[in-house]
């Protein structure tokens, strides 16, 4: 499992770089050919996490329904941002995957209830939710990064 903690945060602070060097306008842009913005990919990215790991655990989630709501599985991006959001989004890139981690190492994830994702793929256990996270914040920054592109040109 350390291994899947660490590669998590490796993404993260390359999701974290990439929202503190990128223009509020430029995290907003959905370049042709695209569903999505930056932005939405990187708070994705953390709801995602929540909802996977401690959601499916029984848990309560560490972050504001309000992102939820705003960026689950299903959202589009409604064009607005503030710079509270970017504080709070940035913050939460970092404290989620660290929190995971020691929640984690404490045992504090006794009971699974079993999902199915959209790639249907099974999972039965707290371990295959990180797991599957993990894969699930590699596309997501593939999706940044070729926005990125798209956003330059």
């Amino acid at each position: 499992m350390q291994k899947l903690f660490d590669i998590t945060l490796k993404n993260r602070r390359l999701l974290h770089k990439i929202l503190a060097g990128t223009s509020k306008e430029d995290l907003l842009k959905i370049p042709k050919g695209f569903r999505n913005n930056i932005w939405w990919n990187i708070a994705h990215v953390v709801v995602t996490q929540q909802l996977l790991v401690y959601k499916m655990s029984g848990l309560q989630v560490r972050i504001p329904e309000s992102y939820i709501e705003r960026f689950k599985k299903g959202t589009v991006p409604d064009g607005t941002i503030t710079e509270e959001e970017i504080k709070e989004i940035s913050n939460f890139l970092m404290s989620t995957a660290e929190w995971v981690k020691e929640d984690y190492d404490s045992a504090l994830f006794k009971k699974f209830d079993s999902y199915t994702t959209s790639l249907n793929v099974t999972l039965e256990n707290v371990e295959d939710a990180i797991a599957f996270n993990t894969f699930h914040e590699g596309l997501h920054l593939g999706a940044v990064f070729a926005l990125q592109k798209a956003v330059k040109s």
